[in-house]
C-alpha cells in the first residue's frame, strides 16, 4: 500500500497595539484569577445575507494577489535575504490588516486600505467580503484541513470599544481573551498557547518577549493540511544534490513520481511551471527558474504572470522530482509595512479610537512567522487501485534540484494562501 505525501502549512501573524502615551493614566484593573476569560458577542445577532458577498469575495482576490507580490518584492530585496528560503502567508496578513482597520479611523485607516489596495471598497464591503471568504475557506474533512481565525489578546481591566469587540468576532472569528501584560513572562505563554493551540502545534514560541504596556495582542492564523491527489512513492525517495547556487549543494531527501501534470514552459521567460493538485479544491503551483534566472524571474513576478501561466497549463505526463523538506521563516514586519505605506499605525499619530476611545494606542510590533512542511506520511487504510494511462512518448522532466518559487492557490476563491521562494530545502 502505497504511502501519503503530505503538505503541512502554517501561518501565524501578530500585531501588538501597546500605549502610545506610557504617562497616560489607565487602569490596570484587579487581575482576576481567570486568564482565560472569553468576551462573547450577542449569539442572536443576525449574520448579514450572504447575497452578493461571494462577487466582493472574489473582488478582494485580485488585491490580495497585488499585497502579496509587492510584499514577496520587499522581502526578497531585503539584505539578509540573499540565500535564504522566504515563506508567508500573504491571505494571512491582508486579513490580519484588515482587522487592525476594524479599529482604526482617518489617516490610519486610509493608509492601511491604501496599502491593501482597498481604497474602492467600503468598510462593510471589506468585513462582509471576508466573513463569506472565512466561510469559504473552512474546510475540514478527511482529505484536507484548512483552518483560519483570529485572536485577540486583552489586558485584564482594559475594555476595547464593544464594537470593534463585535466586528472582530463576527468578521473574522476572532477569540478575545484577557491576559495579565504585567507579568510579561506570562503573558508570553498564554499568548504562545493559543498559538500552538490553533496551529496545531507547528508554531510553538512565536512570541520571545511582549512589553507589560502592552495592551492587545491581534492574531491572525491559518493552518492547512493536505494530501497530494496522487501520492509518491515512499519506495522512489532517494538522496540526490540540491544546488542552492552556484558554489552550494546539500543533500536532500528527492521524491519521485512519474504521472500526468498540468505544465507549461514559458522559454520567454525562462520558466518551468508545473500544477500539483491536492484531494479537494487546493493546489500547489511550482515555478521553476531556468539555470541562473532566478533573480530576473523574481523581478517582474506579478499576478499577471500566474494567470497568465495557469492558462496556458496543458496536460502532459511528467517525471517529477521534488525534494522532502521542513522549513520555517519569521520576521518582524514593521518596518516592511512602513515602507509599503503603512507608517502612522506604528507612530504616535495613529488613530485606533475605534479600538479605545480613552487610551491612545499605536501598533509596537508586527510579527509572523510560518512553516511548510512537506514529508511522506501514515498510510492508506482502506486498499485501492489507481491505473494512469500514459501516452507512449517520453515523458517531460522538472527536477526541482535548484531554488524555486511555490504558491498555495484555493481554486474556488483564488486566493494565494502561501507563497514563497524554496532556495534551502535543508534549512530548518
Amino acid at each position: 500500500m502505497g504511502r501519503k505525501t503530505q503538505c503541512c502549512l502554517t501561518f501565524a501573524l501578530l500585531l501588538m497595539v501597546a500605549l502610545a502615551d506610557h504617562h497616560e493614566g489607565h487602569d490596570h484593573g484587579e487581575h482576576s484569577a481567570d486568564h482565560s476569560h472569553h468576551f462573547h458577542h450577542d449569539t442572536d445577532k443576525p449574520h448579514p445575507s450572504h447575497n452578493g458577498n461571494d462577487d466582493l469575495c472574489h473582488k478582494l482576490s485580485p488585491h490580495n494577489a497585488d499585497f502579496a507580490f509587492s510584499l514577496y518584492n520587499k522581502l526578497s530585496n531585503q539584505a539578509d535575504a540573499k540565500g535564504k528560503n522566504i515563506f508567508f502567508s500573504p491571505l494571512s496578513i491582508s486579513m490580519a490588516l484588515s482587522m487592525l482597520a476594524l479599529g482604526a479611523k482617518g489617516e490610519t485607516h486610509s493608509q492601511i486600505f491604501s496599502t491593501l489596495g482597498y481604497s474602492s471598497f467600503t468598510e462593510d464591503q471589506v468585513n462582509e467580503a471576508y466573513e463569506h471568504l472565512l466561510h469559504m475557506l473552512d474546510h475540514s474533512q478527511e482529505a484536507m484541513l484548512l483552518e483560519t481565525g483570529g485572536g485577540l489578546a486583552v489586558r485584564e481591566g482594559f475594555k476595547p470599544v464593544d464594537r470593534f469587540l463585535k466586528d472582530i468576532q463576527h468578521f473574522f472569528h476572532a477569540e478575545a481573551f484577557t491576559v495579565d501584560f504585567s507579568k510579561p513572562d506570562i503573558a508570553v505563554q498564554e499568548v504562545n498557547k493559543f498559538i500552538a493551540k490553533k496551529t496545531k502545534d507547528t508554531i510553538t514560541d512565536m512570541v520571545k518577549s511582549l512589553d507589560q504596556d502592552t495592551i492587545m495582542v491581534l492574531i491572525n492564523y491559518i493552518y492547512f493540511r493536505g494530501k497530494w491527489e496522487k501520492p509518491f512513492e515512499v519506495d522512489h525517495t532517494h538522496k540526490a544534490d540540491f544546488h542552492v547556487d552556484v558554489n552550494t549543494k546539500v543533500t536532500v531527501d528527492m521524491m519521485k513520481r512519474t504521472g500526468r501534470y498540468d505544465i507549461y514552459h514559458d522559454v520567454n521567460n525562462f520558466t518551468s511551471v508545473i500544477m500539483v493538485p491536492y484531494k479537494g479544491n487546493t493546489s500547489m503551483m511550482i515555478v521553476l527558474p531556468d539555470e541562473g534566472k532566478l533573480e530576473e524571474v523574481e523581478k517582474h513576478l506579478s499576478k499577471e504572470d500566474l494567470k497568465y501561466w495557469h492558462d496556458k497549463l496543458f496536460r502532459s505526463s511528467v517525471d517529477l522530482y521534488m525534494p522532502k523538506f521542513s522549513i520555517s521563516a519569521s520576521s518582524c514586519l514593521g518596518d516592511t509595512l512602513k515602507e509599503m505605506g503603512i507608517v502612522d499605525a506604528f507612530s504616535d499619530n495613529a488613530d485606533f479610537s475605534g479600538m479605545s476611545e480613552k487610551t491612545k494606542l499605536k501598533v509596537s510590533k508586527a510579527l509572523h512567522q510560518a512553516v511548510l512542511k512537506v514529508d511522506e506520511k501514515g498510510t492508506e487504510a482502506s486498499a485501492a487501485t489507481t491505473i494512469e494511462i500514459m501516452p507512449m512518448s517520453l515523458p517531460d522532466t522538472i527536477n526541482l534540484n535548484r531554488p524555486f518559487l511555490v504558491f498555495i492557490v484555493e481554486d474556488s476563491t483564488k486566493s494565494i494562501l502561501f507563497m514563497g521562494k524554496i532556495t534551502n530545502p535543508t534549512e530548518q
